[in-house]
C-alpha cells in the first residue's frame, strides 16, 4: 500500500524552510506523530512523509491513502489538501488534536478520523481500507504499546534541529481549561516502560535529543526510574514539565545527572486569580524566582510559557510581566494569546465572546475573542511588544551573561544561546514589534487632558 502522511502548515510558517535568513530549523524537530503512524503501517507499505513547512506536497502522487495530522490552526489548510486528494479519488484520513476534539466537523472534509493516539486504530483502519470496509471513526488506545525504532530515515536530517525526538509519557492529569491535551487524553497520564525509552535513547547517534512529553515528571516514581536509567549515557536533553518539580531536590539531581539541560515550564501568568480561573492554581507566582534559581543551580535553563488575555489582564500586564521575567531570571519565553480552542472547556466558557471563527487564527498568536479589561487591539499589540522587547539583542546578551555565571553556565551555553537567537530571528521574520498598551493609554489620556489644563 502506498501511504502519504502529511503535516500541513499554516500562516507565515508555510514554506519557511525556503527562507535563507531564518528557516525555522530551531523550531522544527522530528515529526514524531507521523513517524509513529508510519511505524504502525504494514511492513510492506511505501510511506512518504511530508512536512509542509519544509517540503512541497506532490498532489499528483500515486497514493492509496493520505493521512493528515491536524492542529486547530492548520485545519483550513488540511481541509484544502484533503479536498484536492479526494477529488482525485484518494481517501483521506485525519488525526491529531482538532479532528479528535471535533470529529464530526473533520468528517465533512475527509473519509475517516482517528480519534486520540494512533495505536491500534491506524493498523485496523489500514486493514479495513484494504478490505473495502473502512469506517468513518476509529478510536486509538493510549495505553497500547508505543512503537520504538521509528523510521527516521523518512525525514531529512538537515532540515531539523534534531530528528532524535521521543516521548516517555503521554497526556496530563491536570484540567487546565485552555489545554487541548487534557481533553485529548481524557486527563490521563500514560507511561512507556522505562527500559523501552532507555533503549531508544541509547540508539540515538547524536548527543542531543528532545522529550516531547506534555508533563514528563507527573508520575514522580516513574520519572525517577527513567532518569536513573538515562544516567551515564552522556546525552543532553530538553523537555516540558510542571514547575512543581523544582522543589524536589532528589528529582532535580537525577534530572541533571541524566543530562537535562533545559525545561519548558508553563508559568502562564504572574496573577494568582488568572491562574485560578484556568484550574492552574498549583502554580504559585510568588515562588517562581526560587523555582528558576533551583533549575539554574542544576545547570538547567528555563523557557517560560506565558499567556496574555485572561479576564484579569489590564493594559499594565505587559510591562509588569516583562519586568518580572527579568527579576526571576527566565532564559527564554514562548508568548501565547489566550485561545479558546474548539473542543476545550475554555471554548465553551467563552463561546459568547468569540468574534473570529477562522480556525487559521487559532494559533495562539491572534486575538479571536473579546477581552474584558482591554481592547482586542491592545492585547494583540501588547503581546507582540513583550516578544520584541524580550528578544532585543541587548536583552539577549544580558541574559546570556547572567546564564554564564550559573553552575554549568559556560558548558551548557549553546542551548539558551541557540534558542534566544532563534526567537530573535522569528521576531525579525514575522515583524513583531507592537506597543506597550499602558504607555499608549497614558499618552492618549495626556493628549485628551491637555486642552483642559491649558
Amino acid at each position: 500500500m502506498k501511504i502519504a502522511l502529511i503535516c500541513p502548515s499554516s500562516g507565515p510558517w508555510n514554506g519557511i524552510g525556503k527562507n535563507k535568513v531564518f528557516n525555522g530549523r530551531s523550531f522544527r524537530f522530528s515529526m514524531l506523530s507521523l513517524l509513529t503512524v508510519a511505524r504502525l503501517s504494514p511492513a510492506d507499505s511505501q510511506v512518504t512523509l511530508v512536512d509542509e513547512q519544509v517540503d512541497a506536497i506532490d498532489f499528483d502522487g500515486d497514493y492509496d491513502v493520505v493521512g493528515l495530522t491536524v492542529m486547530t490552526a492548520t485545519a483550513p489548510r488540511a481541509f484544502e489538501i484533503a479536498g484536492r486528494f479526494r477529488r482525485c479519488g484518494i481517501p483521506v484520513v485525519m488525526g491529531g488534536f482538532y479532528p479528535s476534539l471535533n470529529p464530526q466537523d473533520a468528517l465533512t472534509h475527509c473519509d475517516a478520523v482517528v480519534v486520540g493516539p494512533a495505536m491500534e486504530a491506524w493498523p485496523q483502519l489500514i486493514e479495513d481500507l484494504a478490505a473495502g470496509r473502512m469506517q468513518p471513526l476509529y478510536h486509538g488506545n493510549a495505553a497500547a504499546p508505543v512503537p520504538s525504532q521509528l523510521p527516521r530515515h523518512l525525514i531529512a536530517r538537515h532540515k531539523y534541529v534534531t530528528t532524535n525526538a521521543t516521548y516517555a509519557t503521554m497526556g496530563c492529569r491536570n484540567h487546565c481549561q485552555f489545554c487541548s491535551v487534557s481533553r485529548f487524553y481524557d486527563a490521563h497520564h500514560y507511561c512507556r516502560p522505562v527500559e523501552d525509552v532507555v533503549g531508544e535513547v541509547k540508539a540515538f547517534s547524536e548527543k542531543f535529543f528532545i522529550f516531547v512529553d506534555d508533563n514528563l515528571t507527573q508520575d514522580r516514581d516513574y520519572a525517577a526510574a527513567l532518569f536513573r536509567g538515562l544516567a551515564g549515557q552522556g546525552k543532553h536533553w530538553l523537555t516540558q514539565l510542571s514547575i512543581e518539580v523544582a522543589w524536589d531536590d532528589e528529582l532535580l539531581d537525577l534530572m541533571a545527572q541524566s543530562g537535562c539541560v533545559g525545561v519548558f515550564v508553563g508559568l502562564e501568568s504572574f496573577n494568582d486569580k488568572a491562574l485560578g480561573t484556568q484550574d492552574k492554581a498549583f502554580n504559585v507566582p510568588q515562588r517562581y524566582r526560587d523555582a528558576v534559581a533551583r533549575f539554574h543551580a542544576h545547570g538547567i535553563f528555563v523557557e517560560a510559557g506565558l499567556m496574555f488575555g485572561f479576564d484579569d489582564d489590564d493594559a499594565g500586564v505587559f510591562a509588569r510581566t516583562l519586568s518580572l521575567l527579568d527579576q526571576i531570571g527566565i532564559d527564554t519565553i514562548l508568548v501565547s494569546i489566550v485561545t479558546p480552542l474548539p473542543g476545550t472547556a475554555l471554548h465553551e466558557q467563552m463561546r459568547d465572546r468569540i468574534r473570529d471563527t477562522n480556525l487559521g487564527h487559532y494559533d495562539y498568536r491572534h486575538v479571536v475573542f473579546e477581552p474584558k479589561r482591554i481592547a482586542a487591539e491592545q492585547l494583540q499589540s501588547g503581546a507582540d511588544w513583550v516578544i520584541h522587547r524580550f528578544y532585543r539583542p541587548s536583552a539577549i546578551l544580558r541574559r546570556l551573561v547572567r546564564w554564564i555565571a550559573t553552575p554549568k553556565g559556560l558548558s551548557h551555553l549553546i542551548y539558551p544561546l541557540v534558542l534566544n537567537l532563534a526567537f530573535y530571528g522569528r521576531t525579525r521574520r514575522f515583524g513583531l514589534r507592537g506597543r506597550d498598551p499602558a504607555m499608549q493609554s497614558a499618552v492618549s489620556t495626556s493628549a485628551k487632558l491637555a486642552p483642559a489644563c491649558a
